[in-house]
């Protein structure tokens, strides 16, 4: 992969992605996961797969595939059986050839979701086996941030054949990018392609600032280090508070899910936005995600301590002990 295009956010990002893909291969239908986010626009919107952020507008032909979510997944961390859902949807619901396949590594507004260990290398050779192309949206979980890996794409030992990619790229200027190789790029010459602000000189040497500090900080390092106490803190405080379902997630990219029945995971919807607030109250700001609203999205800036990590689950100890 050795072109890029510089746009001005993730949602143009997977825009641009979507039409290459299909320009590429002649094809028009693309697969997405259920529950994933790729942005707001009209084209996106059709990407995204959760109903709270969806307009009632015409979606284009855009499908919907199971979500292998280990947690609420109908098949638990069975990459094997999501995979041949995918294939079973290509040979029912398509004309047998696709344009493309998207996917977040780990699903952001959906809630921190990790997919499936190995399911992606499955649903990879799948998609290209059927004409498509494999797009890895790494708007929320590239650049170190996992810890583990640079890109989320690598923790399930794949290859995309586009990336996209923003938000981390400029730490908040407004700075993303689409990269592929010469090949798939060439599509893009038929007709003139032009961004206004997309590689603006401000923009791109704000991103070249960040990537220098990600690399002379091991920022990346950082992550893994201060990701790994936190998480084993917060699984401490699940094994207190029975409303903790879930923690998952790695580096600083995690996710806690709360639920008012353990064994039904039965989302607690209201008690989530009543801690929400209280957080908010002791000086804590959190994300919230998920198509219930009931995950606390943990994905603070890259210079989160050690002893901000503490902070924020004695914060979460003590909301939940005084509700």
């Amino acid at each position: 992969m050795q072109v890029v295009y510089f746009v001005n956010s993730g949602t143009e990002a997977n825009e641009l992605a979507m039409m290459m893909a299909r320009l590429y291969t002649g094809n028009l239908s693309m697969i997405a996961l259920r529950n994933a986010y790729h942005g707001g626009s009209s084209g996106t919107i059709g990407l995204t797969a959760l109903h709270t952020w969806k307009y009632p507008i015409p979606q284009g032909e855009i499908h919907h595939v199971m979500n292998p979510d280990p947690y609420r997944g109908a098949f638990g961390s069975d990459a094997v059986h999501y995979a041949k859902e995918v294939q079973d949807h290509i040979n029912y619901g398509s004309p047998g050839n696709v344009a493309g396949f998207i996917a977040e590594t780990f699903q952001g507004v959906g809630g921190a979701v990790e997919l499936a260990p190995g399911y992606l290398k499955l649903v990879y050779d799948i998609v290209r086996k059927a004409g498509g192309v494999c797009i890895a949206d790494e708007v929320q979980s590239g650049f170190g941030r996992t810890g583990s890996h640079y890109w989320g794409f690598e923790t399930q030992g794949v290859i995309p054949d586009i990336v996209t990619m923003a938000k981390g790229i400029g730490n908040g200027l407004p700075l993303g990018a689409v990269v592929t190789t010469p090949e798939i790029a060439q599509v893009m010459a038929q007709k003139i392609q032009f961004n206004t602000f997309g590689g603006n000189p401000v923009c791109s040497a704000g991103g070249h600032a960040v990537l220098k500090v990600l690399d002379n900080e091991k920022r990346q390092t950082h992550c893994a280090d201060v990701g790994s106490h936190l998480i084993e803190r917060l699984k401490i405080l699940q094994q207190k508070h029975e409303i903790i379902g879930d923690v998952r997630g790695r580096g600083l990219m995690l996710g806690v899910e709360f639920v008012t029945d353990r064994k039904e995971k039965t989302p607690a919807k209201v008690e989530t936005a009543i801690l929400f607030e209280k957080l908010k109250d002791l000086g804590v700001l959190l994300g919230k995600g998920g198509i219930h609203g009931n995950v606390f999205r943990i994905k603070p800036p890259m210079c989160f301590t050690k002893e901000d990590a503490d902070f924020l689950v004695d914060a979460l100890d003590y909301a939940i002990s005084g509700m």
